[in-house]
This record gives structure tokens, C-alpha cells and sequence, in this order.
């Protein structure tokens, strides 16, 4: 006599769709309920509040007067001795600060390429949810996006190529 050995019942996966949203811990629950009960104008004056504080942080500390002794403060530098894709960015953003655009874009060309695109971005937002402005939004397609991720990474290789001409990169 042959022993018949059948399958385990299967448990009935039956899902409903669409499926139930995820329950939110406290912490979240708390934010979109700030969120949502703020004033329109909290968030551009926190946007507001983070870009003066760069700007004074920038100020205070004079980026420019590193001595040649001095260890590098960015870490992939300090480890590796390559400058990191935002090397520079400091002292381009003291120069620009201080009016001197050659100077700035000696330091990190792209930083202050974007800058005026950055500012334009933030009025608009701010200016639309604050003010009800209606100023022409920039919107950037995923290709634009792509192009400007690959120049910059090509841009953070060449800088680091220790022969003439990307010398010339090197901050």
C-alpha cells in the first residue's frame, strides 16, 4: 500500500484592491497636521530662514583664508584627496556674495551657472503661495535633469585629472 501525500492547504491570499493605505505613525500624523493647519507663508519663511543662515554661516567663517595646513573639511577629500563634486561650492557662494563672479566661477562654475536659476525658482514658488503672483514657472524635464547630473559628473572627474588642462579645475 502506497502512503498518498497531498499538498497543505493553501491560505486564501485574496487581496482587496486597492489595497488599505498604510497607518501613519505619531510623528507623521503631527507634521501633516502642522502642515496642513500652518500659514501659506511658514514654508517659503523657513526656505527663507535656512538660505540666511548659508549665507551667514558663509560670512562668518571666510571660506578663503585656509592656510596650506590646514586639513580639508569635506570628508570624501579629507579620505581620498579628490575634490568632491561640490568642492568649491563655499567659496564660489563668499565670492558671489562679495560680487566677484571670475573669481566665483574659478571656484565651482556650475554653482554659480545655477544660482540665478535656484533664486528665480524660490521667488516664484514664494511669490505664488505667499502672494498669489503669477510668475512663469521652470520646470525641468527629466532630459534636462539628466544633462545637467552628467555635465556635473563629468565636470567632478575632470577637475580631479592631475594634467594639463584640467589642472585648471583643481580649487
Amino acid at each position: 500500500m502506497t502512503a498518498m501525500t497531498s499538498a497543505p492547504p493553501q491560505p486564501d491570499v485574496r487581496m482587496s484592491w486597492p489595497a488599505p493605505p498604510p497607518q501613519q505613525d505619531r510623528v507623521s500624523r503631527l507634521v501633516h497636521r502642522l502642515w496642513h493647519g500652518s500659514p501659506l507663508w511658514v514654508a517659503p519663511a523657513a526656505m527663507l530662514a535656512c538660505m540666511a543662515s548659508a549665507v551667514g554661516y558663509t560670512f562668518a567663517t571666510h571660506p578663503t583664508e585656509a592656510h596650506a595646513g590646514d586639513p580639508p573639511t569635506c570628508l570624501l577629500k579629507y579620505t581620498t584627496g579628490f575634490d568632491c563634486p561640490g568642492c568649491g561650492g563655499t567659496r564660489a557662494a563668499w565670492y558671489l556674495l562679495h560680487g566677484d563672479v571670475p573669481a566665483a566661477a574659478r571656484h565651482h562654475i556650475l554653482f554659480v551657472f545655477a544660482v540665478p536659476f535656484l533664486l528665480y525658482m524660490y521667488v516664484a514658488w514664494a511669490g505664488r503661495r505667499m502672494f498669489g503672483w503669477n510668475l512663469p514657472q521652470l520646470t525641468l524635464s527629466p532630459r534636462v535633469l539628466g544633462t545637467v547630473i552628467a555635465v556635473w559628473g563629468v565636470w567632478s572627474v575632470l577637475r580631479n585629472l592631475p594634467w594639463a588642462p584640467f589642472t585648471m579645475f583643481y580649487v
